[in-house]
């Protein structure tokens, strides 16, 4: 602006240098020709008195600059100083000549196109009759310019020099006020009055741009802060496929810095999947990838963003679908393991009775058939029972109701339950302790007890020894069981309590079992919020019972395929 404003005054100032130049010789032009005009008719009275005295010798002798023609009144050349006069034409047509005759003098003033100069005549009508004319040439405007061109030169660079000044300063001194203008509080600015309705209209900008700039936050906090809360990552990419926004959650599960702004994509991820979802989004078509990012199975979907009917950008959200495909493979893996372990007992129930249907079947042999279908219908009830046990306890075990128990009695209790079956397997089964009262489910902790000692004496050598200790301490109630069996190898130890899991599937299934039981102690463990540990060594059995935290449960007995160690609740 203020260039703009300068060069307008300098212009104007030029401008005005012109126009005074011309003005002025234009006034100067008139005025000498004015002067000029005197001078002739001053030099023409002068003349006229000569002749009217001394005749044509008067005129013989005068030494004039101007040019002296004497006319008599037929309009004949009777004298010229500068000319023959008998070879001139007659002037009894000139303008001056007969403005004279008729009113004793006369003026005129002709311009040659071709000299390009003006010539001034003054005529005097003598007392004769006879006119005596005098005249000049006046040089033209463009020839007095030219004779002026140092003069007006040197004017000229003092003009524009002062010009340029006066012009810098004007346009300072202009702007100066307009630059000192607070945008932000245009109201208190002090300036032209011609400007107050351009501030009040900047106040009110300002006004509403506040207004919409504390919109814009609030948006973009609440956009931050649902971004940020959210597990899921997200990434808003620009139709280049450059990075627009993100998530700290896209970050961590893309293991990825934080990317520079406008940065591409695949400085977070370069994998096939990754850019094969990217480009299938910014070519307008939704797409779904399961990729692997560092270690973790990550759900990646991908969506274009259409604006006017164009691809303007994707949206992409990454989902850690780790757990759910691990939950699925258990699904899986449990509905196989069901599968398996309802169709064995399924298949020999079906094949005996197929062979009594048969009759090929002894009657003195009847019984022992019987008792086989018992035992393999008895087998399918436990797996059932066990199944919907944990099944109510994946549900949070809300049906089952809590009563005060004792773990000393309640043990007591599975000792003498199973003392057959420990009797049987040549393996002495005893309680240590005393009574210690806890908050339970007494059907839940008694089926973890059994679980339990039924894998101790299972998985022991004859002559072997379980123990189940039941105490408290400082800590809290606990209660362990301890045994001298096979042990567990140390590689199987974490996997013990997963449903079906067996170390020794040849020994598990000449033992029997539903592979289910160390799965409800650990569930059972969770649902009374105790803490479950195992210390086992092979061929050792387990170690007598140790410390664990307060009113947490202990170390379970080992899986059906291996001896079980303490456990304390």
């Amino acid at each position: 602006m203020t260039s703009k404003i300068f060069r307008n005054s300098f212009l104007v100032g030029v401008a005005v240098f012109f126009l005074s130049i011309a003005l002025f010789m234009g006034v100067l032009y008139q005025y000498f020709g004015s002067q000029l005009l005197i001078q002739l008719e001053s030099e023409a009275a002068l003349a006229a008195r000569g002749v009217e005295m001394g005749s044509m010798d008067y005129l013989d002798g005068l030494s004039s600059a101007n040019r002296i023609t004497w006319i008599d009144a037929g309009g004949t050349v009777l004298f010229d100083n500068q000319a023959d006069p008998a070879q001139m034409e007659n002037h009894a047509d000139r303008e001056e000549v007969r403005a004279a005759l008729e009113s004793e003098t006369g003026t005129a003033s002709r311009y040659s196109t071709t000299l390009s100069q003006r010539t001034l005549y003054f005529a005097q009508r003598l007392a004769d009759g006879t006119v005596l004319r005098v005249s000049s040439e006046q040089r033209s405007l463009p020839s007095l310019l030219l004779s002026m061109v140092q003069p007006i030169l040197i004017i000229l660079v003092l003009a524009v020099a002062l010009s340029a000044v006066l012009a810098s300063r004007l346009s300072k001194h202009i702007i100066k006020p307009v630059l000192a203008i607070d945008l932000e509080h245009p109201e208190d600015s002090d300036t032209y009055e011609e400007l107050t309705p351009l501030l009040s209209r900047i106040k009110q900008q300002n006004q509403t741009i506040a207004q919409q700039m504390a919109q814009l936050r609030q948006k973009q906090n609440e956009f931050t802060a649902i971004t940020e809360n959210m597990s899921e990552g997200f990434l808003l990419l620009d139709r280049q496929g450059r990075i627009l926004s993100h998530n700290s959650g896209a970050l961590r599960l893309l293991h990825a810095a934080a990317p520079e702004e406008r940065a591409s994509y695949l400085t977070l991820n370069r994998t096939e999947r990754f850019r094969q979802a990217v480009d299938a989004a910014l070519t307008g078509r939704r797409d779904e990838q399961l990729v692997d990012l560092g270690g973790r199975c990550c759900q990646l979907l991908a969506n274009p963003v259409i604006q006017d009917g164009q691809v303007a950008g994707a949206v992409l959200v990454i989902l850690d679908v780790t757990e759910r495909e691990q939950r699925e493979e258990l699904r899986r893996e449990f509905t196989a393991n069901v599968s398996h372990e309802l169709k064995t007992p399924l298949t020999s129930i079906s094949g005996i009775a197929e062979i009594i249907k048969g009759g090929l079947v002894k009657p003195q042999d009847i019984p022992g058939f019987a008792d086989d279908i018992y035992g393999e219908a008895q087998r399918m009830i436990r797996l059932v029972e066990d199944i919907l046990r944990l099944s109510q306890l994946d549900e949070g075990g809300s049906s089952l109701q809590t009563e005060e128990v004792d773990l000393y009695h309640l043990a007591q209790e599975v000792a003498g339950r199973l003392t057959p079956a420990a009797v049987k397997g040549q393996v002495t089964l005893e309680v240590t302790g005393g009574p210690v009262r806890i908050s339970g489910v007494r059907q839940l902790l008694d089926e973890m007890i059994s679980n339990l000692c039924d894998n101790a004496i299972k998985y022991n050598r004859p002559g072997g020894r379980v123990t189940i200790s039941v105490s408290r301490s400082d800590r809290g109630a606990e209660l362990s069981v301890s045994d001298t069996g096979i042990g567990i190898p140390p590689e199987d130890q974490s996997r013990v309590f997963e449903r079906f899991y067996r170390v020794d599937k040849s020994h598990s299934k000449a033992i029997g079992g539903t592979g289910l039981g160390l799965s409800i102690v650990k569930h059972g463990a969770a649902f009374h919020g105790a803490d479950l540990s195992l210390e086992s060594q092979p061929d050792r059995g387990a170690p007598p019972p140790g410390p664990t935290p307060p009113g947490r449960a202990g170390r379970p007995a080992g899986p059906p395929s291996a001896s079980p160690s303490p456990a304390k609740t």
